[in-house]
């Protein structure tokens, strides 16, 4: 999904990173490309911008190759920088001391240059850097985003475990909703499907409320950036009611998911009310029902969630016939006790935790449809 969408907007060569034990995807393009995957990918974490790709045998290697790079014709000293560092299979012993080694061959490429050199930020730094190294291989990036996508920049209040935009996003797009196609998030905490898909209904570019690490790079072009946003907020479409339809038995819940919407611009856009899930019916004759139900790590009862599971599926059952149903959690209870029979299983993380995207088509007379194998995992 994330390839097809990077597409769209208009990269080359894309590729994923199959077994290398890598998520995402790598791809070619201009500055126009960078510019509008950070602006308009609903799906990507971060668009990273490599630098080098070398062999290496030891933590010199990787100094050498870092200090050798042009770092002062890419940003200027005076702005503060983070080193992360990642690895599979790296025979070196310790990652902390190769993001030393990688940030003191910078802060010397940059004093060889200019005789100052940048100061360490660990908690909101002007450039991030990125290390990738594998058995044999050294990667460095310099981070176009700068904040990771998923902060779309508007985001105020969280529920109770929220999950992250781009994942929202990602969801949305497995299970082929489309916009003008009635959605029902009936635990809807912060509201988090319901904005991705409110933004996603009126042509909304989910970075437009933010800025970017670009912005602040030597070469960064202001016109051409200027243009880029012209055209993504001239396909923007006024806010007007949508088939969005959210829920939760509570009401600082739905009081967040309202306060999210109202920062958003999209409080007319979605319709928000509190509600029991066992309580409510179907608002259409068919669409799509997603939702992130509570779990044990969320809830610390696992007992309620024995008798919560079946209800639910009871309730699915008897008022949503017609529907396709998603539901995505880590709990390996909920597929054991809801009593359906899912038609898919999409193995999905959630940070670190290894979740499940279930699918249920509802028809009358309960889940008798072939069963779909299991799919591969979501690009991050």
């Amino acid at each position: 999904m994330l390839a097809a969408e990077l597409e769209g907007l208009g990269a080359s060569s894309v590729q994923g990173h199959e077994g290398s034990g890598r998520g995402g995807v790598r791809f070619r393009g201009d500055w126009r490309t960078c510019y509008r995957a950070n602006l308009e990918s609903r799906i990507a974490s971060r668009i990273l911008w490599r630098l080098a790709c070398l062999p290496y045998a030891s933590e010199n290697d990787v100094y050498e190759a870092t200090r050798a790079l042009p770092w002062s014709d890419w940003f200027d000293p005076a702005l503060t920088l983070r080193v992360y560092v990642a690895a599979i299979q790296c025979p070196l012993r310790s990652l902390d001391f190769i993001t030393l080694r990688i940030k003191d061959a910078v802060c010397d490429a940059f004093r060889a240059a200019s005789g100052s050199r940048p100061s360490v930020d660990t908690l909101q730094p002007d450039m991030r850097i990125h290390g990738f190294l594998d058995a044999r291989t050294f990667s460095l990036y310099l981070d176009t985003s700068g904040d990771a996508l998923f902060k779309r920049g508007f985001r105020n209040e969280g529920g109770v475990a929220p999950i992250r935009e781009n994942l929202a996003a990602g969801i949305l797009a497995l299970a082929g909703w489309q916009p003008g196609v009635p959605l029902l998030d009936p635990m809807c905490g912060g509201g988090t499907f319901l904005l991705e898909a409110a933004q996603r209904s009126l042509d909304i570019a989910p970075g437009s409320g933010r800025r970017f690490a670009f912005e602040k790079f030597k070469g960064f072009d202001p016109g051409l950036w200027a243009g880029v946003r012209r055209t993504a907020l001239a396909r923007q479409r006024p806010p007007v009611r949508q088939p969005l339809f959210g829920s939760d038995l509570h009401g600082t819940a739905v009081a967040a998911a309202r306060a999210n919407l109202s920062a958003a611009g999209l409080a007319e856009v979605v319709m928000l009310k509190q509600a029991n899930v066992l309580e409510i019916s179907a608002p259409a004759a068919s669409g799509i029902l997603v939702a992130n139900p509570p779990y044990g790590v969320r809830m610390g009862e696992p007992e309620r969630l024995l008798v919560l599971y079946p209800a639910l599926g009871s309730v699915l059952k008897k008022r949503f016939s017609g529907w396709r149903v998603y539901l995505f959690s880590a709990d390996p209870l909920l597929p054991k006790h809801i009593r359906l029979a899912a038609s898919r299983r999409i193995p999905l993380f959630n940070g670190a935790r290894e979740c499940r995207l279930l699918e249920y088509r509802m028809v009358a007379g309960g889940m008798r449809g072939v069963r779909r194998s299991d799919e591969g995992p979501l690009p991050a």
